[in-house]
């Protein structure tokens, strides 16, 4: 479970928290609702289930004036920063 938070946080960092009409109208929209665990001035992590979901803040979210405890909805889209791309290997049939 641990290994799934660590990849979903590092996924998002560096991520815009937005709903859907804020920011890139074509991404997806999600959202994730509990108990807020941490709050720091770039992150929120709250509980779901078992699982941690740690996203990333900025200073465009809106409402994020929150405690640890208080039970919120967070809103955010997934938005990629950069692309690696690696050829796929050719095919050598003759």
């Amino acid at each position: 479970m641990n290994k799934l938070a660590l990849c979903f946080s590092l996924t998002v960092l560096g991520l815009c928290l937005a709903t859907a009409n804020l920011r890139a109208a074509d991404a997806k929209a999600y959202q994730v609702t509990g108990p807020v665990l941490e709050v720091t001035p770039t992150t929120i992590v709250v509980q779901k289930g078992e699982q941690k979901w740690e996203i990333a803040l900025d200073k465009s979210t809106k409402g994020a004036n929150v405690k640890v405890g208080d039970k919120v909805t967070v809103y955010y889209s997934m938005i990629a920063t950069e692309i690696e791309v690696k050829p796929a290997k050719a095919d050598k049939k003759k």
